[in-house]
């Protein structure tokens, strides 16, 4: 959705971020996806993607706080951070080596 959808332009573009930043936001989500995906057979690759998620969606969170937008507005970010929080942590320990 990032990459085309309307609704996202006119989002990116409320929360007062440049064009750009939804595409290289939108890239690092399907990075994450990816990541996480791979991390079925390398808990390495899972703990990357689990930190990549966590990352953007407390910048997210952060947007929406700016904002002002209701709790409601962040539950996505929310259940996402929560979720990238529980792969990380899983997955941890295969960061430090």
């Amino acid at each position: 959705m990032k990459f085309g959808s309307k609704q996202m332009v006119e989002g990116f573009k409320q929360y007062g971020y440049p064009g750009w930043f939804r595409v290289v936001t939108g890239l690092v989500e399907v990075i994450s996806a990816a990541l996480v995906i791979a991390g079925i057979w390398n808990e390495t690759l899972a703990a990357w993607g689990g930190l990549f998620i966590v990352a953007t969606m407390v910048g997210a969170i952060f947007t929406h706080i700016k904002i002002k937008d209701n709790v409601q507005q962040m539950m996505m970010p929310i259940i996402l951070l929560i979720l990238g929080l529980v792969v990380l942590l899983l997955n941890f320990g295969s960061l430090l080596g």
